[in-house]
């Protein structure tokens, strides 16, 4: 336990958490008289598996559809599907994160593509910059909830479980996601003024806007759908996204250049860096912890304070939250599910169920001071601060709340659509 302190310990220091895992852990390997082959052979081991492969291939199909205009026509549809509601350009920054998540699995992709394209726009139109800034970053959180989802695949590794199961086991939490941010925009902007488009698009607007974005909204489909068919593994989907961008748009829209498309890979060669580094270093973490029995005495110790099932998800949930304002997805995910694995076993929790469960609540962490990334993002396009944020910030994160409170203690919202697909 003095161990798991220390560790909490440097990352307040503020030092990257990939040196942090690292450091601590190979510290307490060395002391167990370990060679230095061995703990190199267990990290190269830990990025060893196919299902990773999915990571950089989701984030290169997010940069693709970013600069090759699939983003942009999605965004355009949306608009003509729900701009006239009220706080009409809000409902469009949620659906099109919606759609834009059925891609990339990306939280961070689909805050600054779908930022870069309304945010300025909401901002003219008389949105307060705080409150763009806001709803952009939480309608970008839903990313990592609609299929696919780069965090659920990490935590399939983890966990042994099938990550179609899991994908499909964040539909529902996902849709939902978008439809309480929507009804909480909606609220705010009939309080603040927020008006949509002066009227409501016409049946060829419509048409024309669904004609452009047709290719574009095929893609999350052909990637689903061949995933729920056994046509391909979630693994292969992402080559399929990365693909399907490159020739929608290269060939058919002809907004990408080699340069973008250089750019694109450089973006996500780097992102994808920082994640491989982070997860060698803390799959060294999980072999140690599982040397030394470190998740059955945590286990032990609070079955001593919870006797319930409700109760361990409660206490698991509070820990979740708190950690995933300090410390980014991929660690979080990495550090406290082998922790909580054996907790989990003991009151025979539902590995799809806490899956997901875990998901949302560390997407709320990527909203939420100090560390939330999707903050960063959208105030640097909106030209705002945190604190100025802090408010509406607040209130965006109610829904999300109560949507991870409805996951926890309702375990058929995740595990129905999987079960009735037979997965």
């Amino acid at each position: 336990m003095l161990w798991i302190a220390g560790l909490f310990g440097v990352f307040l220091l503020g030092i990257p958490i990939s040196f942090s895992l690292g450091a601590t852990t190979l510290a307490g390997l060395l002391g167990m008289g370990l060679p230095l082959e061995v703990i190199v052979q267990r990290m190269f081991t830990g990025i060893d598996n196919f299902a990773f492969v999915a990571i950089p291939l989701f984030i290169l199909a997010g940069n693709l559809m970013a600069v090759g205009g699939i983003s942009k026509r999605i965004t355009t549809f949306s608009e003509a599907l729900v701009g006239h509601w009220p706080g009409g350009l809000g409902m469009v920054a949620i659906v099109a994160s919606m759609i834009f998540a059925a891609v990339t699995g990306s939280a961070i992709a689909a805050t600054a593509a779908i930022g870069a394209l309304l945010i300025s726009e909401m901002i003219s139109k008389g949105y307060s910059r705080a409150y763009s800034a806001s709803l952009v970053a939480t309608a970008g959180s839903i990313g990592p909830i609609i299929p696919p989802s780069i965090p659920l695949v990490v935590y399939g590794v983890i966990v042994g479980s099938s990550i179609a199961k899991l994908f499909m086991g964040g539909v529902i939490p996902g849709l939902l996601m978008g439809f309480f941010l929507m009804v909480a925009n909606w609220l705010i902007s009939k309080r603040r003024g927020y008006v949509g488009r002066e009227k409501r698009a016409s049946a060829a607007e419509l048409r024309q806007g669904l004609k452009d974005a047709v290719l574009a909204l095929l893609m999350p489909v052909i990637i689903i759908g061949g995933i729920v068919g056994g046509i391909f593994t979630p693994t292969e989907s992402a080559a399929i996204a990365v693909a399907y961008a490159l020739l929608l748009g290269g060939l058919v829209y002809r907004e990408l250049s080699w340069k973008k498309i250089a750019h694109a890979f450089i973006e996500a060669a780097i992102t994808n860096g920082v994640i491989l580094t982070v997860l060698m270093t803390a799959s060294l973490f999980i072999w140690f912890m599982t040397v030394k029995m470190i998740p059955q005495s945590i286990t032990q110790s609070l079955l001593q304070v919870i006797d319930t099932k409700w109760g361990a998800l409660m206490v698991m949930n509070i820990i979740l939250l708190i950690a995933g304002t300090f410390i980014d997805t991929t660690s979080a995910l990495t550090i406290f599910v082998p922790l909580f694995l054996p907790l989990v076993k003991t009151f025979g929790i539902d590995l799809i169920h806490f899956g997901v469960m875990v998901a949302v609540n560390l997407t709320i962490g990527m909203c939420t001071p100090p560390l939330g990334v999707c903050l960063f993002v959208s105030c640097e396009i909106a030209g705002t601060s945190l604190r100025e944020m802090f408010r509406d910030l607040v209130i965006m994160l109610i829904p999300l709340l109560i949507l991870l409170l409805l996951i926890t203690y309702v375990p058929a919202v995740v595990t129905w659509l999987p079960d009735f697909l037979g997965l």
